[in-house]
């Protein structure tokens, strides 16, 4: 019988990515983005969980991407964006394991995946609200893994480097603004400056970590996060 996964960010970058190739490896998804419902609201994460179930009868597994950004120093930086980001990135994420936990322990295999960042690990100026965000999730998913291990639920945090998505190019602007260099100079002097290697991870990329995490042979990756960032945190 096919597994049924809820994938949140779906409509674009990593998380049509996401569901591109789970899809592709027999799963059935439910993949749902802003349009389908505020994920900032306890309201609008259960709305979701319960369509997946609803839409499919089951539900194995929550892979939690959607996201925004926001580039701005802490002096500067707008209080209502701060509460939008940990809502989004953080607190959606609680929410949506909380919501599918008996489902997921219904499955008997359930499987949470959070994708954070390699601000999870490390951080960067100016971005003190989705670092914040980020390190939390991981906490979240350390959490989730030990309270499911005895029902089953297992939990992993994909953590990338910079990924050639339009989240990144959004920020080209405020990066230029708030470092004091051309819009051109941002990807190697900013998004590539902590990296050996030199370059953009892709979409497909990431996907194909969270595609690991979900099958048989990720079973054992739980509470731990999984760090794709071309070496940055090596440093």
């Amino acid at each position: 019988m096919p597994r049924v996964a809820l994938v949140t960010g779906a409509a674009g970058g990593i998380g049509s990515a996401i569901v591109e190739r789970l899809e592709a490896d027999g799963w059935l998804v439910h993949g749902v983005d802003v349009a389908d419902a505020d994920l900032t609201t306890p309201a609008g994460n259960r709305a979701v969980v319960d369509a997946a179930i609803a839409r499919f009868g089951q539900l194995d597994a929550v892979v939690a991407n959607a996201g925004f950004q926001h580039v701005s120093p802490i002096r500067d930086f707008p209080e209502e964006k701060w509460d939008a980001l940990i809502a989004l990135l953080l607190t959606s994420p609680f929410l949506l394991a909380k919501y599918a936990w008996d489902a997921l322990a219904e499955s008997g295999d359930g499987r949470f995946c959070a994708i954070s960042s390699v601000h999870g690990i490390v951080a960067s100026p100016f971005k003190s609200g989705y670092t914040s965000a980020k390190h939390g999730v991981i906490g979240l998913v350390k959490t989730i893994a030990l309270e499911g291990a005895d029902v089953g639920i297992s939990a992993s945090a994909i953590c990338p480097g910079y990924v050639r998505t339009p989240l990144a190019e959004a920020q080209v602007a405020d990066q230029a603004r708030v470092h004091g260099i051309p819009p051109e100079r941002v990807e190697e002097e900013v998004f590539l400056a902590a990296q050996p290697v030199k370059r953009m991870l892709e979409p497909s990329e990431v996907a194909g970590a969270v595609a690991f995490c979900l099958s048989p042979a990720g079973k054992g990756l739980t509470g731990s996060p999984l760090v794709l960032d071309n070496g940055w945190s090596a440093r």
